[in-house]
């Protein structure tokens, strides 16, 4: 079975979950695990980091899709970023870029979550 790991690290207001492996239909649910505890937490600013994913599979994009309608009922979104080029095609064929902000960095993807909230606060 192929090997994936999540970590999440807490910066500010921002959560980021990393993703390190391959994401498919039998590591998919690690995934929906992070997702549900951050909501059970009531944190909806989420950066994906997929610097370290190598795979994903459409269980996997199915994972983002089953949460981000719930997380933006609660003003919060999922921002991605640090693709690789294989896993980029993948998103950008089945439409996600319209869906979805990606960047090129974590710190440009943090950066946008915290000019949202500093717009929100004026």
């Amino acid at each position: 079975m192929a090997e994936f790991s999540t970590a999440v690290k807490y910066r500010g207001d921002v959560n980021v979950i990393y993703l390190n492996g391959f994401l498919d239909a039998h590591t998919a649910p690690q995934l929906e695990n992070e997702f549900s505890k951050l909501i059970e937490e009531n944190k909806y600013s989420i950066v994906v980091n997929f610097k370290d994913l190598n795979y994903i599979s459409s269980a996997g994009l199915g994972v983002f899709m089953a949460f981000i309608e719930k997380i933006r009922e609660n003003k919060g979104d999922i921002k991605l970023t640090s693709m690789n080029d294989k896993v980029f095609n993948i998103f950008d064929l089945l439409g996600f870029p319209l869906l979805y902000e990606i960047f090129k960095s974590e710190e440009e993807a943090v950066k946008k979550f915290n000019e949202i909230k500093k717009l929100e606060n004026e």
